[in-house]
């Protein structure tokens, strides 16, 4: 996987902020479960957010969850911690760049 932080495979678990958390479900309607659902179901594509990459390094990664809902998520890496920034639905670019991953494999 293009971009696939070393560190990821190395995580024991998820860090949310409440604001976040909320922001992910009021705007976009996507809980914390089909954040979480996305880094365990495969493929999942991740390449690094080097444009709001200054403070800490991102990653955006494209995956689907349990019911097959296809999510764009932001994210960085705290310790052992995945810590969800956003998540929103893929675009159309998001998803043909997903099918694109997928074919690849």
């Amino acid at each position: 996987m293009s971009g696939f932080p070393d560190d990821l495979g190395q995580c024991t678990g998820f860090q949310w902020d409440a604001g976040n958390a909320d922001k992910n479900w009021e705007l976009h309607q996507v809980s914390q479960g089909e954040c979480e659902q996305v880094f365990f179901n495969r493929p999942l594509v991740v390449a690094p957010d080097l444009e709001h990459s200054e403070r800490e390094a991102r990653y955006a990664a494209l995956g689907r969850t349990n019911a097959a809902r296809g999510l764009a998520v932001v994210f960085t890496i705290r310790g052992t911690l995945v810590r969800v920034i956003s998540a929103r639905d893929m675009s159309r670019r998001e998803r043909r760049i997903y099918e694109q991953g997928k074919a690849s494999r």
